[in-house]
C-alpha cells in the first residue's frame, strides 16, 4: 500500500525521525490552517488544522513503509504524541472508528494514492486543548518571548511556506514584521 504524510509545518524543514521515500510535493490537499496551538515542549506557536480557518495548501510525501500502523507510529514519534492520544493522528483509512476527512478521502481519490496520515493536533492556548487564540491573543504571546524562544517562535513561522498565508500569519506580519523566508528549505521532487 502506498501510504503519504501531509504536512505544512516543521515537518517540511525537519521530517526526523519520519522516514521518508520521497521529497516534499506541494499541491497536497487544501485544509483550514491557522497558528493555534502553544507547544508542550518547545517555544513555537504551531500551524493546525483549525476548522473555520481558510483552506490552505499543503505539501505531501511518501513514506518508507506500506504498513498503516508503522506509519501512523512513525509520526506519533516524531510530533511526540502519547499512544493514548490516537486521535491525534489522522490517516486515511480511519482507525478506530476515526471520522473520515472528506477533502483529504477526495484528494487521494484524485491521486490515486492508497492512504495518508498527518497531525490532527487540535488548537491549545493557555495549556486549554480546543482554544482558538485570537489574533490579538497571538500576537501579545509571541511578543512576550525573549532570547532563544523568541529566536525559535520567529523560526517556525518565517520557514513555513509563504503561500501558507493565514490571516494570523498577516497580523503577525504586520505587526512583529516577522515575514516568509524564501520557499528553499522544502525539499521538492520533479
Amino acid at each position: 500500500m502506498n501510504i503519504v504524510c501531509i504536512a505544512w509545518g516543521s515537518l517540511l524543514w525537519k521530517p526526523q525521525p519520519l522516514k521518508l521515500a520521497s521529497g516534499w510535493h506541494p499541491g497536497g490537499p487544501k485544509l483550514p490552517l491557522e497558528y493555534t496551538r502553544q507547544s508542550d515542549d518547545s517555544p513555537e506557536l504551531a500551524l493546525v488544522l483549525c476548522e473555520g480557518a481558510r483552506p490552505m495548501p499543503t505539501y505531501w510525501a511518501y513514506l518508507d513503509t506500506d504498513d498503516l500502523d508503522a506509519a501512523r507510529a512513525m509520526l506519533g514519534a516524531r510530533e511526540k504524541i502519547a499512544e493514548d492520544r490516537p486521535d491525534y493522528i489522522g490517516s486515511i483509512p480511519p482507525v478506530d472508528g476515526a471520522r473520515v476527512d472528506a477533502r483529504i478521502q477526495d484528494w487521494l481519490k484524485e491521486k490515486g494514492i492508497a492512504a495518508a496520515v498527518w497531525t490532527a493536533l487540535p488548537p491549545k492556548f493557555e495549556g486549554v486543548s480546543g482554544r482558538v487564540p485570537s489574533a490579538d491573543e497571538v500576537v501579545a504571546w509571541l511578543d512576550s518571548r525573549s532570547g532563544d524562544q523568541r529566536a525559535a517562535a520567529e523560526d517556525y513561522i518565517r520557514r513555513t511556506p509563504a503561500h501558507i498565508d493565514t490571516r494570523y500569519r498577516r497580523v503577525i506580519a504586520a505587526r512583529l514584521g516577522w515575514r516568509s523566508l524564501r520557499d528553499a528549505h522544502v525539499t521538492r521532487t520533479g
